[in-house]
């Protein structure tokens, strides 16, 4: 019997499927949750090696190129996607630390990722010390502890716009054979490759400039490739130990490439963090026009950030881009063809004038995203930061009157103009 001659049934699944191979310019989408084997032989190979493709969570063929495409966006040796940005953060730790071991962490990161170091991986065993000043190369240093198996940090902090200095810092984590984990979301490939400054694994929130878009979620976890067991190992037993079964360790297998491996392996797919075939066509998509996206978001937001610096409503404007910044000449150093499109502004009015303007703004939409080709507002105080106390949040800037916003592609005199009718609300209270 063949496909053609079995029932309605057997041929509503069966019929017309075929093998046939063609050369697509765009990346196909691999939408499927598992693949056919050639024969026995095949299906023992794969689980056997972990080469080809078997099931989607373990690997796609839609998924493995844009792994390529942000590798090398991030000047890495290779990269694995996941489901969202928090899960690229997850991995990255999880595939360097476990129970008993240390993490050192600036202080100003993602609340998300802070929620995750202190509520999640605290129950696993696993303690986090946080850097207040982390432009104090001591304070890190006397931070590291004999178990600490990361330093993390982002490259522009979320949200008062913190650059960090990375080759100062991976030189410290060098010191001690730990890795430093940068989390560039907010500074791009296009603007900043910390792995070229001494980093050793970047991770992003691929749903935000990554994508650009909108549209999906995703993360990705880069790595550079230069994993050394001989100098490292002590602080990686599960890499260099070997396997189950009296199989060869991940470093025997991968050299330079354990890390990733091992997350790719072990972390990733275990924990359930892969990513939709969908979605990663569309971080794809998303990242083929990265930098010159973020290029006029960058021009934008300079050019933003300077009229609100003029403006009378204007307490403060906290970007990395402006002369009066304690971080510009860092981000000279580092941020090459713009500064970023995030930053943060705060009124003269407080929570009130905070609240008029977000609800006067009519280009700029009020929702919790960043990285958007559209303009995006937010009062931190009372949504990303609602549950860091007072004290902690005016250390880090975030004040009742402080604004967050992420800048798009628009028309810069649009988005001068919309701000400058909601702040003329503001300055007639507070004049």
């Amino acid at each position: 019997m063949t496909v053609d001659t079995a029932s309605f049934f057997t041929r509503a699944l069966h019929a017309g499927r075929d093998r046939e191979t063609a050369s697509s310019r765009a990346t196909p989408i691999y939408l499927t949750a598992g693949f056919e084997f050639d024969d026995f032989d095949h299906a023992a190979h794969h689980f056997g090696t972990g080469d080809g493709f078997g099931y989607t969570r373990t690997g796609n063929p839609t998924i493995r190129a844009v792994e390529r495409q942000l590798a090398a966006l991030e000047s890495g040796a290779d990269a694995v996607l996941v489901a969202s940005g928090q899960a690229a953060v997850a991995v990255a730790l999880l595939t360097v630390a476990g129970a008993g071991d240390h993490i050192v962490s600036s202080a100003h990161i993602y609340e998300g990722t802070r929620g995750l170091l202190v509520d999640n991986l605290a129950r696993l065993g696993i303690e986090t010390t946080f850097i207040d000043d982390i432009g104090d190369p001591d304070a890190w240093r006397a931070a590291i502890r004999p178990t600490t198996r990361a330093l993390f940090a982002e490259s522009i902090a979320n949200a008062r716009n913190d650059i960090l200095d990375i080759a100062g810092v991976a030189v410290i984590g060098d010191e001690h054979a730990v890795p430093l984990i940068v989390d560039n979301t907010l500074g791009t490939p296009y603007l900043v490759r910390p792995l070229e400054h001494g980093a050793s694994i970047v991770v992003h929130s691929a749903s935000k400039f990554l994508a650009g878009h909108g549209s999906v979620l995703g993360g990705v976890v880069v790595d550079d490739g230069r994993f050394d067991a001989d100098r490292a190992g002590h602080n990686a037993p599960h890499l260099v130990l070997p396997g189950r079964g009296g199989l060869p360790s991940v470093a025997a297998r991968h050299g330079g490439l354990a890390r990733i491996a091992y997350a790719r392996e072990s972390v990733a797919p275990r924990f359930g963090a892969s990513p939709s075939p969908l979605n990663a066509f569309l971080i794809g998509q998303g990242a083929e026009t990265l930098g010159l996206r973020v290029e006029r978001q960058s021009r934008n937001a300079l050019d933003v950030a300077r009229w609100l610096e003029a403006h009378d409503a204007v307490e403060s404007v906290d970007y990395a881009g402006l002369e009066s910044h304690s971080d510009h000449a860092l981000a000279q150093r580092y941020l090459g063809g713009g500064h970023g499109s995030i930053f943060t502004f705060t009124l003269r009015g407080g929570l009130e004038a905070a609240r008029d303007v977000v609800e006067s703004v009519s280009v700029f939409t009020h929702m919790t995203h960043i990285g958007d080709v559209r303009s995006l507002v937010l009062h931190p105080a009372t949504t990303s930061h609602a549950y860091r106390t007072q004290e902690e949040r005016d250390a880090l800037g975030i004040r009742p009157g402080t604004l967050r916003v992420s800048i798009g592609i628009e028309d810069v005199d649009d988005l001068i103009a919309d701000l400058s009718r909601a702040l003329a609300t503001v300055w007639e209270k507070v004049a």
